[in-house]
């Protein structure tokens, strides 16, 4: 670890896992209603599951994002963090709202919108977290070196916050309030964390490949504009059956087929660079995540998106399993791969050690990886059979899903192996080290006049 105020990053992802945890144990309980439909009915009923499984996900993922800024944006703009204290204040603010959130959720006090139930004041908490977090590393990096990294990193955040606002407008009708629902929910993750994801991925490329910083930031620059070109007007394909003119279903099967751009782009981008790197890193874990992450963000969110992204295929798919099963591997392949990779790499720095329990790291990659992978193709097929027997047998939904059991079960039991992974790689990084040999570090760097 180079400068003292990486160490910021270790809280959040801490917290970042705790919430994971919380995630996948709270999407297990869900898993369970489907095939044991009175399961917790009285106590926690399935609504109230699902919001809390989803919300989770969303705050984890941007602790992970916001964690993964506090340790890059030191290295990158060459100067610590301007304040470590509100650092630490934003941190508090969000896992507070998040507390918060979920209390209210269990006591029925939401506001219904799906990923943006959370209470008024807790969007106002999230604002204000996030005005802390943008001044402080815009600051850092106005204040030190620029890269390519750094400011497609700050467009990434600047847009994370700005579509945010929209979930503040609660319109009464509800074809209104999808439009602008979309602005948030799509815009971002199928616009500005895609920046997200290719500036961070590039940072981890350049540190465990050694490849010049001028060839990745050539095909970060690539990424970015089909990032943008694709999504914002795939926007569209959210648009079909809302009520919107009939122009969105051309504007937005067109463009949506363009979002596969992206991430096939991200994939020969990552095994290019490894196959001209000239650095043989000892992190072999945090490697096989971030070859990962750009190959199952291809699969789930390209490949999937597409599949039922036509606006005449996604008449009879809309709203079924296939949609389910594009949603799981999209996240898992985009975002939490992700963060699980930043987080392999810069935990070894971050306790000052030499990379360890690698093999367990290694061992939780294939075993979510393929239990992901196992949900995913279960849940299409259950989609298949729920097009043909709702969409056009026209059978009635609840005869269907009895239809529909076998799959069911085949995902919960992914989801209990999904579990299983995510505890053995907390236990992996954050768990007593097996290597304790000190790794030779950087002496810590004064901050920055």
């Amino acid at each position: 670890m180079r400068y003292a105020t990486q160490r910021i990053a270790y809280w959040y992802f801490v917290c970042a896992m705790v919430l994971f945890v919380v995630q996948v144990l709270v999407g297990t309980l869900a898993g369970t209603v489907y095939v044991l439909p009175n399961f917790l009915s009285e106590t926690l009923p399935f609504n109230i599951l699902r919001m809390i499984h989803t919300n989770a996900l969303i705050v984890w993922l941007l602790l992970g994002f916001f964690g993964s800024a506090y340790y890059l944006i030191p290295e990158e703009a060459e100067r610590e963090i301007v304040s470590p204290m509100l650092a630490y204040a934003q941190l508090a603010i969000l896992m507070i709202g998040a507390l918060g959130a979920v209390l209210g959720y269990t006591m029925g006090i939401h506001e219904g919108r799906e990923f943006l139930e959370q209470p008024l004041w807790v969007k106002i908490g999230i604002v204000v977290a996030a005005l802390i977090f943008l001044y402080n590393v815009t600051l850092t990096v106005v204040k030190g070196r620029r890269t390519a990294i750094s400011n497609v990193l700050l467009l990434g955040l600047w847009g994370l916050a700005i579509f945010f606002l929209f979930a503040f407008y609660n319109p009464g009708n509800i074809a209104v309030d999808k439009l602008y629902w979309w602005y948030v929910v799509h815009l971002w993750v199928e616009g500005v964390w895609e920046l997200i994801m290719a500036s961070v991925l590039a940072f981890l490329v350049i540190k465990m490949t050694g490849v010049d910083r001028e060839v990745v930031e050539k095909w970060l620059y690539a990424i970015v504009g089909l990032a943008l070109f694709s999504g914002l007007l795939g926007t569209g394909h959210h648009y079909y059956w809302i009520g919107a003119p009939s122009y969105w279903q051309w504007i937005g099967s067109l463009f949506s087929t363009l979002e596969v751009a992206p991430f096939f782009v991200m994939v020969l981008f990552s095994f290019t660079m490894v196959w001209k790197g000239r650095r043989d890193h000892p992190n072999k874990a945090a490697f096989l995540w971030t070859l990962g992450t750009p190959v199952m963000a291809f699969f789930g969110a390209g490949v999937w998106g597409f599949m039922h992204t036509l606006s005449f295929v996604n008449y009879y798919s809309h709203g079924t399993q296939v949609t389910a099963a594009h949603g799981h591997l999209a996240f898992f392949g985009a975002y939490v791969m992700l963060n699980l990779a930043v987080i392999t790499y810069a935990m070894p720095n971050l306790r000052n050690l030499a990379p360890y329990n690698q093999v367990l790291n290694m061992w939780s990659f294939w075993i979510m990886t393929s239990a992901m992978a196992f949900m995913t193709f279960t849940l299409t097929f259950a989609g298949v059979v729920q097009i043909h027997l709702q969409r056009v047998m026209g059978i009635t939904y609840m005869e269907v899903q009895e239809q529909l059991a076998l799959f069911y079960w085949m995902r919960l039991g992914a989801g209990a192996f999904v579990v299983l992974s995510v505890l053995m790689f907390v236990y992996g990084l954050f768990g007593p080290a097996r290597v304790q040999a000190r790794r030779p570090v950087h002496p810590t760097v004064a901050p920055a006049e």
